[in-house]
């Protein structure tokens, strides 16, 4: 079935402004790599990894976690193998997943600061303890933060702090 050109145009535009946009074919895929849209599996979030068709909540948590404990994916064979799913089926994805690879030097460890101790936050650079104290008092006190806006704007954070955390933190 073609796309009319209107259709194309409002899935480019939901592509490339609304990155919660889960893709429903592999020609969307085909549409997103086009535009450009890349997810690197190897940093991938929840959210990163719902955006593929066929994916589902339990498996994006799973690659998720399995990322953070420092498993590398090298190839989509090494998702099938994770998920426990034939590489086939994980194939038409292929135009839109980047397999990077990090020096183990490179790698910074995320927190979420919705589910961090004051201890962990601490280990954060430009994080000492009153500011610790700080993120998990509001979080207690009006919920978790959606995303790193919400983030800098319930904590009136600085621009150029945030900047300097925003590579520390997953929400």
């Amino acid at each position: 079935m073609s796309m009319t050109i209107f259709n194309l145009q409002l899935i480019k535009k939901k592509l490339l402004n609304d990155p919660y946009y889960r893709m429903q074919s592999a020609q969307e895929i085909a549409i997103a790599a086009q535009l450009g849209i890349k997810i690197d599996v190897n940093q991938a979030s929840v959210d990163d990894w719902l955006r593929l068709p066929g994916i589902s909540i339990h498996q994006a948590r799973s690659l998720v976690e399995l990322s953070a404990a420092g498993v590398p994916f090298y190839s989509i064979e090494d998702i099938a193998a994770a998920l426990g799913m034939p590489a086939q089926r994980l194939k038409p994805l292929e135009p839109v997943l980047r397999f990077c690879y990090y020096d183990e030097s490179e790698i910074i460890q995320q927190i979420n600061p919705n589910t961090a101790t004051i201890e962990q936050l601490t280990q954060l650079p430009h994080v000492d303890v009153s500011i610790a104290q700080a993120i998990v008092q509001n979080r207690l006190l009006s919920g978790s933060y959606r995303n790193l806006a919400d983030f800098q704007f319930r904590l009136s954070i600085p621009g150029q702090i945030t900047a300097k955390l925003m590579h520390y933190l997953r929400f």
